[in-house]
């Protein structure tokens, strides 16, 4: 399909405007890529809840777990660039990985969330880096790795960026920036430096409303534990949305939850994604690493969400044969959502790169109405 820019933006800008004026958004953006090119940008709205300053098109924003994607992306293009396989043990490249059972693990089973390891027995904190590691190192998976697979709300970014550090010598905060944020200039930060900070929205958490879906996961979420609150809470810390809004928060590099950006500038990286791995003519990502995004490796009801979810590796796809799809009618589609309502995606069969970023959250970690019925209108 090939999309039509003014019918686009006649098409979407009204549903946008309605995210304003009846669904309760306060700030938000949109962007949406073709063929490695924008075809419409929106935004509109207030970055804080006084409303006194506007949302432009230069405000950034916390995108919560949607920079999974980007981490996933990291670690792939430094496996890329050493010639490294999924089928490869992750002991090989982090030896003290194995202990705890853990020595037959896969990059792939870590990648795809089936390696077990989405809840911590020790208690560490969230800020505490080495002593987090050392966590993950001796953890034995609570389910066996490989025979299912469960979200890693926290703990996930946390075995891309060791893995990364290994491998690399670098974190993925610091590769994020130099192979991807600056080359590609891309307004996005996993650590946000002190001099992009007057940019940043300020984030709100999810007003008191009707019982969020679906209701099991949600009941567990606050039942001490359950596996869904152990993986919730481990490592323990940074639980208040506005505790996200300190400025040594924003600085902090955080894998699983705390990039910082626009909706354009992660449209604009999973364009390139969506344009054969391209950009303006350098090939970043080659053909078998792009598989690797788009090939399912788990799939099926997931220990934590306890609904179907599947994933390649690192990104979330759709389930086949799966009622609700978040990444448009593509089979071939994929990219990673984050809570509240924030959402961007890749589909490389239409060339087609979608990213939607809040300051309003709402009780959903997965996409809501806001950003799923522009999805579904773009398609339309």
């Amino acid at each position: 399909m090939q999309l039509d820019r003014d019918k686009l933006r006649q098409t979407i800008e009204p549903l946008f405007q309605e995210n304003f004026e009846r669904f309760g958004e306060l700030g938000a953006a949109v962007s949406i890529w073709q063929h490695g090119r924008p075809i419409l940008e929106l935004h509109g709205g207030f970055r804080e809840a006084r409303r006194e300053s506007p949302w432009t098109e230069d405000t950034i924003v916390l995108f919560w777990s949607a920079t999974k994607g980007l981490g996933a992306a990291c670690l792939l293009h430094v496996l890329q660039e050493h010639g490294i396989a999924l089928q490869r043990r992750v002991a090989e490249f982090w030896p003290e990985f194995a202990g705890a059972g853990k020595g037959e693990i896969t990059l792939a089973q870590l990648m795809s969330h089936q390696a077990g390891l989405s809840a911590l027995d020790r208690r560490v904190d969230v800020l505490d880096y080495p002593a987090v590691i050392h966590a993950l190192e001796v953890q034995a998976p609570v389910w066996p790795a490989g025979s299912g697979h469960g979200y890693h709300a926290r703990t996930f970014g946390y075995l891309l960026d060791e893995l990364a550090r290994r491998i690399s010598g670098t974190t993925i905060g610091q590769y994020w920036r130099e192979v991807f944020g600056e080359p590609m200039q891309l307004d996005i930060w996993i650590g946000l430096p002190e001099s992009e900070h007057a940019r940043a929205a300020t984030m709100y958490a999810a007003k008191a409303g009707k019982p969020p879906q679906p209701e099991q996961f949600y009941r567990d979420l606050a039942t001490t534990g359950t596996l869904v609150r152990q993986t919730f809470t481990s490592p323990a810390g940074l639980h208040s949305v506005s505790g996200m809004n300190a400025a040594n928060v924003r600085s902090l590099s955080m894998v699983s939850f705390g990039g910082i950006g626009s909706a354009s500038g992660l449209a604009k990286f999973y364009g390139m994604l969506a344009n054969r791995g391209e950009f303006e003519g350098r090939r970043v990502f080659t053909e078998a690493t792009l598989a690797q995004m788009t090939s399912t490796l788990s799939s099926g009801i997931d220990r934590v969400f306890q609904i179907p979810t599947a994933f390649s590796a690192g990104f979330m796809k759709d389930p086949r044969g799966g009622e609700r799809r978040i990444f448009g009618p593509s089979e071939l589609a994929f990219g990673h959502p984050g809570a509240g309502g924030s959402h961007a995606f890749a589909d490389p069969e239409n060339g087609i790169a979608f990213a939607y970023v809040m300051n309003q959250m709402e009780q959903s970690l997965l996409p809501n109405e806001k950003s799923l019925r522009l999805v579904r209108a773009l398609y339309s």
